[in-house]
């Protein structure tokens, strides 16, 4: 059994573990779960990850409780068991984000034998968690240009506080290429300066905005998708930017707004040129006035634009276990707290990952070796 800390970091110490003891059929146990944050222990979000996982894998648990410092986990089974159940369906009963579970699910892929449907009810856009279209535009369509077989359908939105969302994630069995980059094309040297103008180069942009029918009549998405639009051609970034909206009926007003960047590669890098693929997020409510999200959205990505890297700092966190599984090497936007603890517990799993200084751009790297 592994024993691991879980004080240094948050939720995704504890989903990279789920994952990674399920693939690997390897008994965990964690102390101090989410030690450092300011209220310590399990949440209905991190419950339901281990709900998932442990229904996939006939897992042994103890500590599986709300505020549980403590998280011992041991499946009798892997993915792949030939009685694995085909189907699972969770619900967090509150505005706990579904994203984060699906990706605790969605490299259980690469040992499947057959496919797996998890019907996850619960926030399907809330702070703190990529955005279902952060999953769905951003996210997916990198992996599946590296191998990964995989859908996730929204079948109901679900705000904060009440949630009721509705997430279906389908899961094929996938063999990965190795995840491998260059430097984004077009960025500027200056990895700091605020407020810098874009590179002519710029990637396209499509903007995706979603709100409540509750939120001003139902205007809200033309106003989040109109100026975040503005916001992006302003800065000369919009490329060929593209606007989706929707006005959705939801258990709690909510709305966000994601603006997803650059074009993923296909298996291997095969498109000839760096690839990039970054996404943003804001969300708001109905004290939020739209060209205030939409500003700050598009200042996060002319930033991203600014540091040279192919993903942004959120998807570097969630691709060290991809890169871990794969093999690859992943430039990203600056060695945050987030990518160190998730390397450092992949290591303890035996997987040989690292983050690599390549000419200043901090890399993480790995063989694929587990």
């Amino acid at each position: 059994m592994i024993d691991l800390d879980g004080s240094d970091g948050g939720g995704q110490l504890v989903r990279t573990a789920l994952t990674l003891s399920a693939l690997d059929r390897e008994a965990f146990r964690m102390e101090r779960v989410r030690g450092n944050r300011s209220n310590p222990g399990l949440k209905r979000q991190h419950l339901a990850c281990v709900k998932t996982v442990a229904a996939l894998t006939d897992a042994d648990i103890e500590g599986a409780a709300i505020g549980s410092e403590t998280l011992r986990f041991e499946p009798t089974a892997g993915p792949d068991a030939t009685d694995a159940p085909d189907e699972v369906a969770v619900d967090i009963r509150t505005a706990g984000s579904v994203t984060l579970v699906a990706d605790t699910l969605l490299p259980l892929a690469t040992r499947i034998d057959g496919p797996v449907r998890a019907d996850l009810t619960g926030g399907t856009d809330v702070q703190w968690s990529p955005s279902t279209d952060y999953l769905r535009r951003v996210k997916l369509p990198l992996l599946r240009g590296f191998g990964l077989d995989a859908d996730v359908a929204v079948e109901r939105r679900g705000f904060f506080p009440a949630g009721g969302g509705e997430l279906a994630v389908a899961v094929q069995p996938s063999s990965l290429e190795p995840i491998e980059f260059g430097e984004r094309e077009g960025a500027t040297p200056d990895r700091d300066a605020p407020g810098i103008d874009a590179p002519s180069s710029a990637p396209d942009a499509s903007v995706h905005a979603v709100a409540a029918t509750d939120l001003d009549g139902g205007d809200t998405a033309d106003e989040l998708a109109d100026a975040a639009v503005t916001e992006l051609h302003d800065r000369g970034i919009d490329g060929a930017a593209t606007a989706a909206t929707a006005s959705v009926d939801a258990d709690s007003p909510g709305s966000v707004l994601t603006v997803a960047v650059g074009e993923p590669p296909g298996p291997g890098g095969e498109t000839g040129s760096p690839a990039s693929r970054a996404g943003f997020v804001g969300y708001g409510g109905a004290d939020d006035h739209p060209p205030s999200l939409a500003e700050s959205v598009a200042d996060a990505v002319e930033r991203w634009l600014a540091t040279g890297a192919p993903v942004d700092a959120h998807l570097a966190d969630q691709l060290v276990v991809w890169v871990a599984l794969a093999g690859g090497a992943v430039p990203i936007p600056r060695l945050t707290d987030h990518v160190r603890t998730n390397v450092d517990l992949v290591s303890e799993f035996g997987y040989d990952v690292s983050i690599a200084d390549r000419g200043g751009t901090p890399t993480v790297v790995s063989s694929g070796d587990g």
